[in-house]
């Protein structure tokens, strides 16, 4: 199974410039987006549907902003999904969960909080340490449950200094806090292994995210935020995970996993 993980920085204009392209290329059998940005009904009204693939929408409440969708294709049956977690303000008010239970895993794409204060001065760091913790008390119900679970998307942490390009400039800057790093730290820490990490672990100067705005992108200057995280058993069947780093059309890359 080949999955593809990618922000995609507003669904709309990725479909009708180039993600339809894509996937014909990579041909993922899932493929998770982040930052959707669009209601449903908007995405089906000026895009359409995905031919060959169902798909899982969670678009939030807000018109324009973050948003994930699942995407696989026709052919796989889940035995479940959920695009609603009314439980959890976190997850749910932004659509920042979607979740397919395929059966022999839990598949959990998540658009993280970044953390920045809101320019109407509203403090969101603590939002997102609590959502951090949510997430990790949610999956480890799975795991009680006896589920294995793959967790991907944008976590918007750099989660040790080797995954972003300069770190000393950057040791107060959200995104690489060591508070953030310490909550990031101990998500993995409950049985969750940070995939492309754990078979690269010296690698340096792969990243996943660049500032369109300091032109970071050519120099291959920035950070590493978008991840797979999974449990011990679907590691040991993982077959191969890449940055697809020349994939142009988002200020993300895809992150591709087979297994």
């Amino acid at each position: 199974m080949k999955i593809i993980s990618w922000n995609v920085n507003g669904i709309r204009a990725a479909a009708k410039k180039w993600l339809k392209d894509f996937i014909i290329e990579h041909d993922p059998d899932v493929l998770c987006l982040q930052e959707t940005k669009a209601f449903e009904e908007q995405f089906l009204k000026e895009v359409g549907e995905i031919d060959g693939y169902n798909y899982v929408w969670h678009s939030g409440e807000r018109a324009g902003y973050a948003g994930t969708a699942i995407f696989f294709k026709n052919h796989i049956t889940p035995i479940d999904s959920k695009n609603h977690f009314w439980e959890i303000e976190h997850f749910h008010t932004d659509g920042r969960l979607t979740e397919v239970d395929f059966g022999d895993f839990v598949l959990i794409n998540g658009y993280f909080p970044n953390g920045w204060t809101r320019a109407d001065g509203t403090e969101m760091l603590s939002y997102k340490l609590d959502f951090y913790d949510h997430l990790t008390d949610y999956c480890n119900q799975l795991r009680e449950a006896w589920r294995e679970v793959i967790i991907t998307g944008d976590f918007n942490i750099v989660h040790t200094e080797i995954d972003i390009a300069r770190p000393k400039e950057n040791q107060k800057t959200i995104w690489f806090l060591p508070i953030e790093r310490e909550k990031i730290s101990e998500f993995f820490m409950n049985g969750y292994s940070d995939v492309w990490r754990n078979r690269n672990p010296d690698t340096i100067d792969v990243y996943s995210w660049w500032s369109v705005r300091s032109g970071a992108r050519p120099r291959n200057v920035w950070w590493r935020i978008d991840y797979f995280a999974v449990t011990d058993s679907i590691l040991e069947q993982v077959t191969d995970i890449q940055y697809l780093t020349q994939v142009m059309g988002s200020d993300h890359c895809p992150v591709m996993m087979e297994f």
